[in-house]
């Protein structure tokens, strides 16, 4: 393979993307199937010895808010994040559609159709289209490297920023990708001037005129999509498919043997729609596929119009409403062969994920099982992080796993209704990602619940990114917030009995009572902080 020639997973052809168009900085939040992105890049800077701050953020507002700032200082800035992810900046990445950009400004969000890691499988394709954004959407790993250089030059041709959508299976498989650069190589545009600050201050009067900007652009946007080569459409015959993004795949494999099949092949939004009226002039049916939730199959009932033709997918139950498009599903739908599958034996007994051997984590949950049990229901609210997985036997101890910071939150608004004993456990990272401003509403209103901070040092989930809050900080901003009974535990076998028992003074003492649970990740291990590690702390660099 020549030096230009990587072979790369989805994520790493982004991130390698990113680097050759210059920017000046990634930012993000760890999260499954997105988290290789900002590693990527900070892998490339440390090689290639780049001036290009590659740090993760606290979470995924503050990372959008960061490369926004870029944005305006004129650098170009990547932010990456998984689908529910954008939930949390989606206040600041729908007003920057408003604001506009200066340096070019490009978002990877990472989608999860059949939520393999996630608790929803939402599709990030809505986000553009609600915030009236440019949004590409490649197929392969050479499409991801080349379309999100793409991005950044369309983000400062049209002053908005870019929404690139990847998918699970596209974000961490790999296949051969061309660089235009060398890997460690790249022309670094010089910053552009300051905007006007009018354009970024949003208020009512500045906005209203900027929202009219934004609206008068969608003509513009349209137009590029109908131009972008890689929306291709080819009339054949009287069947029609309309493939999306992964879609595309399933269909490029079958038609060397299928040539009478017309189809358009979709990478950008706004939809092409005169390539899309096109096809269905010419064809009897149209099948759609496309990952995630049916947002171009609905959009045609409205742009077809009169044609009446039917329109199938997952609205019309040709397709599956969730999951991931499979082949299977896909063949069934155009109506050939499908292989039969050899159903799994029965002898095969499944197995659930378990915390790892040694884990901080399996410690305490033992001790919150046994300081509970005396109580014939508690209130057991949990967190996203790899504690989520006290839900399983022999802890039991997870009853509700929501969103990032949610534990507070709920089992605040639990003793609210009189449930009684109330017990979260959450993080040191989804902590400082969300949990702060919930146990600052539990401390200030007095509520009487049991906060459990499992301090292990790490985003162990995710591949054991540096943490914002940990140790001693930690203990010094619980104390700023004003909480006065706070507990440190170390979650270990020989300080089991102990453990229950402060857990226990923890349940019945009224108000809010805090224990945080102190032991490192198995897997992180003490180093010096490097170049570009991602951690917060000087003192620490933690890895897989």
């Amino acid at each position: 393979m020549k030096k230009n020639q990587l072979l790369l997973l989805g994520d790493e052809a982004v991130a390698y993307g990113a680097f050759h168009a210059g920017i000046g900085g990634a930012f993000s939040y760890p999260g499954t199937p997105a988290t290789e992105i900002l590693e990527t890049v900070q892998a490339i800077v440390r090689e290639a010895g780049a001036d290009v701050w590659c740090r993760w953020s606290a979470n995924e507002k503050a990372a959008y808010e960061e490369a926004l700032g870029m944005s305006y200082a004129g650098r170009r800035a990547l932010v990456s994040m998984k689908h529910v992810g954008l939930n949390v900046a989606a206040d600041p990445f729908v007003n920057s559609a408003l604001t506009g950009v200066n340096g070019g400004l490009v978002l990877a969000c990472g989608d999860d159709p059949g939520m393999h890691s996630s608790q929803n499988e939402q599709d990030s394709r809505f986000y553009a289209d609600f915030a009236k954004v440019p949004c590409l959407e490649p197929a392969s790993q050479q499409e991801a490297y080349d379309l999100t250089l793409h991005a950044f030059e369309l983000s400062e041709k049209l002053g908005l920023p870019v929404l690139v959508r990847l998918t699970t299976r596209l974000a961490h498989t790999r296949a051969g990708v061309s660089l235009r650069f060398d890997p460690g190589s790249r022309e670094t545009p010089p910053p552009k001037p300051l905007p006007d600050p009018s354009d970024w201050t949003l208020i009512p009067a500045n906005a209203k005129r900027r929202f009219r900007r934004l609206l008068s652009l969608q003509p513009a946007l349209l137009e590029w999509s109908e131009k972008l080569p890689l929306n291709e459409l080819r009339l054949a015959g009287p069947r029609g498919i309309l493939a999306c993004g992964l879609g595309w795949n399933l269909v490029a494999e079958l038609l060397p043997d299928h040539p009478e099949w017309s189809y358009c092949r979709i990478v950008s939004y706004p939809v092409p729609v005169d390539k899309v009226r096109r096809l269905a002039d010419h064809c009897d049916d149209v099948l759609v596929l496309e990952e995630g939730y049916p947002l171009v199959e609905r959009q045609l009932h409205g742009l077809l119009g009169p044609h009446g033709i039917a329109v199938r997918g997952r609205l019309s139950g040709d397709l599956p409403e969730d999951g991931e498009l499979i082949p299977e599903a896909v063949r069934a739908a155009l109506g050939l062969p499908v292989p039969k599958v050899r159903p799994v034996g029965e002898a095969v007994v499944p197995r659930p994920p378990l915390l790892c051997k040694g884990c901080p984590h399996a410690d305490t949950f033992r001790a919150i099982a046994e300081a509970t049990a005396p109580y014939e229901n508690p209130g057991m609210f949990s967190d996203i992080g790899c504690y989520t997985l006290g839900a399983f036997p022999p802890y039991r101890a997870v009853k509700s796993c929501v969103d990032m910071g949610a534990s507070i939150a709920m089992a605040h608004g639990a003793s609210r209704g009189g449930l009684r004993p109330v017990l979260c456990t959450i993080g040191d990272s989804t902590f400082a990602h969300s949990g702060i401003p919930p146990l600052l509403d539990a401390l200030r209103s007095q509520a009487d619940i049991t906060v459990v901070i499992l301090d292990n040092g790490t985003v162990a989930m995710t591949g054991a990114q540096g943490t914002m809050l940990s140790g001693e900080p930690l203990l010094q901003l619980l104390r700023g917030l004003g909480a006065q009974d706070v507990a440190v535990i170390e979650p270990l076998p020989k300080n089991h009995s102990k453990n229950v028992e402060t857990i226990r003074r923890a349940l019945e003492s009224p108000g809010v009572s805090i224990v945080v649970a102190q032991r490192p990740c198995i897997h992180a291990k003490e180093q010096p902080c490097g170049a570009c590690s991602g951690t917060a702390s000087p003192q620490r660099e933690v890895r897989p």
